[in-house]
């Protein structure tokens, strides 16, 4: 039980913010590209393999992510106490659970069709990259929005087999979103991470954070409203989008306080409302 019990601490697996904002952009391009009233059991069918290739791999990489930044976990705060930093798992084990949670990964991957499967096993080199990024860029957190974001091609293709500019619009206003709430959540690290010499967009914006996140954000909703034009949405998208506009720019950005750690994780957490928000238009949009 002990060890079970580090296992789920390791993989985060209580905390489902993680496998959400990674499940998301899947939903969401599979709901674009698929006709789910003349397909509804295919629809939910893949719906349920993205959220579980999502958990797997939002797993695999929270170890991944552990073992390259086990010397530095040490030293911050927030994260000195976590399975591998503090020896409670080896490094070994680590990487064990983390090539058995691929290959089961992989096994759900092999339901989808052949361009799908090529696609996601091209994105493997970015999801164990990014714990590397932060050594060396400003930007870590561009990075893992090209990496998260990436299933919303996969959602796509996975059901019209065919890549369009309508998921590459999107993708591209996906990064930014992700660019801004995962700034939000380096907020909490920033003064650990400023003395440790670890770089993120939380430091390089720290001046001004907010007209940072409202300009990624300002990038995320142009590419909804892009989108509910190229795919003629009906009134409902567009009047969802109030929602999400009032959430982003007045709940997000209007209540952010930088130096308060609860303020930045709760604002963070509440992106996997938005992204809720968004799957639902997009949903009853094409109805």
């Amino acid at each position: 039980m002990n060890q079970l019990n580090l296992f789920i601490e390791l993989t985060r697996f209580k905390r489902p913010i993680g496998y959400m904002l990674l499940f998301w952009p899947c939903a969401w391009g599979l709901t674009l590209s698929l006709n789910f009233s003349e397909e509804k059991k295919i629809y939910f069918f893949y719906l349920l393999l993205f959220l579980f290739g999502a958990i797997l791999m939002r797993s695999a990489g929270c170890i991944i992510n552990d073992i390259v930044d086990r010397k530095f976990d040490k030293r911050v705060i927030r994260t000195k106490n976590r399975p591998i930093a503090s020896g409670k798992i080896s490094v070994k084990l680590g990487i064990f659970y983390s090539c058995c949670l691929c290959l089961i990964a992989f096994l759900v991957l092999i339901n989808f069709n052949q361009l799908t499967i090529i696609a996601a096993l091209g994105s493997m080199p970015l999801a164990f990259l990014y714990p590397l990024m932060k050594r060396y860029t400003y930007w870590p957190q561009l990075f893992l929005g090209v990496t998260f974001n990436y299933g919303l091609i996969l959602g796509w293709i996975s059901a019209g087999n065919h890549l369009s500019l309508v998921p590459i619009v999107f993708y591209f206003g996906a990064i930014f979103w992700t660019l801004g709430y995962d700034t939000v959540y380096g907020f909490q690290d920033i003064k650990d991470d400023e003395i440790i010499g670890l770089k993120s967009t939380s430091i390089k914006f720290k001046n001004n954070p907010h007209a940072f996140i409202f300009f990624c954000y300002s990038i995320f909703f142009t590419s909804l409203l892009s989108i509910g034009y190229l795919m003629e949405l009906n009134n409902f998208y567009f009047i969802t989008l109030i929602l999400i506009f009032t959430h982003m720019f007045i709940f997000q950005i209007k209540t952010l306080k930088i130096k308060n750690q609860k303020s930045c994780l709760r604002i963070f957490k509440s992106n996997n409302f938005l992204g809720l928000l968004v799957f639902l238009s997009l949903f009853f949009g094409k109805l």
